[in-house]
């Protein structure tokens, strides 16, 4: 995985992407203990053609085709990994790609959204995989209290973890 955050971290260095940061499940391995998963999700900020607004991935297929890569479906696989480029699609994500935390993988610097970030993202997603996360995030002990509900509420994610919590938590 290290050769993948090389060439995200060359491809921001040559303008291709502006920001990055690991999400998804991936993202969830820098916090919790290792499980099985296909693709790896970059969150990334587009740049926009000079006097334009229009966001587009094609000069990331491009660089990335030029350089042997091959697409599949949504996906372009690198170093046998189905990676996917993700604009932020909420202020939620936003925020967390905003700010992302920098770790070393094995040399390697990349950036990957907070913990707390990846929890509220997957309450907002909500789907029973996401849930899923959210109670390991729990379990793991790895979330900051007070950060996790400072960006709930900033979010508007109130009433979501305490539905969440009536329904999964309740002993």
């Amino acid at each position: 995985m290290e050769r993948i955050f090389t060439i995200l971290n060359q491809m921001e260095a040559d303008g291709v992407i502006g920001r990055y940061a690991i999400g998804g499940a991936v993202g969830a391995i820098f916090w919790l203990e290792p499980f099985t998963t296909k693709d790896l999700d970059v969150f990334v900020a587009l740049p926009t053609a000079a006097g334009g607004s229009l966001l587009t991935l094609g000069p990331i297929y491009e660089y990335l085709l030029a350089r042997g890569h091959a697409p599949q479906g949504q996906f372009i696989l690198i170093e046998g990994w189905a990676v996917e480029f993700v604009p932020p699609g909420t202020p939620l994500v936003e925020e967390a790609l905003e700010q992302a935390v920098t770790r070393d993988v094995n040399g390697v610097l990349t950036r990957v959204f907070t913990a707390e970030h990846l929890a509220a993202i997957c309450l907002q997603v909500g789907r029973a995989k996401d849930h899923d996360r959210v109670l390991r995030f729990l379990e793991a002990g790895v979330l900051d209290a007070e950060r996790f509900e400072s960006i709930l509420q900033k979010h508007n994610l109130n009433e979501t973890w305490t539905r969440f919590q009536n329904t999964h938590l309740q002993a």
